[in-house]
């Protein structure tokens, strides 16, 4: 169950992400080509999946990871998205039960809200598979989540706001709480900020994960501490958020700006310094994994209950040594 999932982090490490891979690697996709000519044999199965969006790079890079996943296994996808919207989401979960699917994988837009659809796709046997964002609604069965270690990014975010002020100064997280992943980066961030005496977390406001409303939160903040230092956005429309406040503020230098995620965006802005460094996420091995998961599930083998995939910081430096390697 998923309110059991963080007591069994053991089963996560990348060892076991990569004894999936290893065991699964042999599988290649099926021949569809079928005994008749120029009839296609119907895919070993369909595949239900529903993003939290399709406009994020992200969710771009995780999407193209389950259809390269899914080639090999040759199984159908039918790729949505909930674009934010947790009802959408429902009733996109809801159609795939209608079209009796083999199996489901949802990003949830809300992490206690999905847990209706789900519990109905267990209801009818149908075994669900979250990838990036877990659920967390009691007596929601999901066979396996696979997702980026955000506790680890959440320490590596951190780490370099910590290098960043010299271990002292005001910061502030522009938060997204309905969110598994982001719930656990912003765990792993604090955990660490609040072993430095010389930082004062002095605000923690939501910004939605979305551009428009982390700038009027980034605002709000920066006019209540004029002292403010730095500001670590869950992710990266959160932090280039947060850097257009700062800059229409006049106070770019003076705030530090960590985000989550790396997107081309936030790569230039860190290239240029207007903000330090982010974390960087692998979506496409989370939607390969979680797609190798579900064969092995099929196949009658055991799969962990939640497989974590690691993090990395992107510095400046990396990306000067980025356009050092295109010229």
């Amino acid at each position: 169950m998923r309110s059991t999932r963080k007591s069994r982090a053991a089963l996560c490490l990348l060892a076991g992400a990569a004894s999936l891979a290893l065991a699964l690697g042999g599988c290649g996709g099926g021949d569809r080509s079928g005994d008749g000519a120029g009839q296609e044999a119907p895919p070993s199965a369909v595949i239900g999946v529903s993003l939290l969006t399709r406009t994020h790079p992200f969710y771009q890079d995780l999407e193209a990871g389950l259809r390269e996943a899914a080639a090999r296994h040759d199984y159908e996808l039918i790729v949505q998205a909930g674009e934010f919207d947790v009802a959408k989401q429902k009733d996109q979960i809801e159609n795939f039960l209608v079209r009796r699917v083999d199996a489901i994988i949802v990003c949830p837009c809300d992490s206690k809200s999905i847990g209706t659809s789900v519990r109905a796709a267990n209801q009818a046997g149908v075994p669900v598979f979250s990838a990036d964002i877990a659920v967390l609604a009691e007596g929601a069965d999901v066979v396996c989540h696979v997702a980026s270690d955000n506790v680890a990014g959440g320490r590596l975010a951190a780490e370099a706001m910590i290098e960043a002020l010299g271990g002292a100064g005001k910061i502030a997280i522009i938060d997204h709480p309905e969110v598994e992943s982001v719930i656990q980066r912003v765990s792993g961030f604090e955990r660490r900020i609040a072993q430095e005496a010389g930082i004062e977390l002095a605000a923690k406001l939501p910004g939605r994960g979305t551009k428009d409303i982390a700038f009027r939160t980034a605002e709000d903040i920066l006019q209540a501490h004029p002292d403010l230092a730095g500001i670590f956005g869950i992710n990266d429309d959160s932090a280039l958020g947060a850097l257009a406040a700062v800059e229409k503020a006049g106070r770019q230098g003076r705030v530090t700006i960590i985000g989550f995620d790396a997107v081309p965006e936030a790569r230039e802005a860190i290239g240029a310094g207007r903000i330090y460094a982010d974390v960087v996420q692998q979506p496409e091995i989370i939607g390969q994994t979680t797609v190798d998961a579900i064969a092995a599930y099929m196949a009658g083998e055991a799969v962990p209950s939640e497989i974590l995939i690691p993090c990395s910081l992107f510095t400046r430096e990396h990306a000067q040594a980025s356009r050092a390697g295109e010229r």
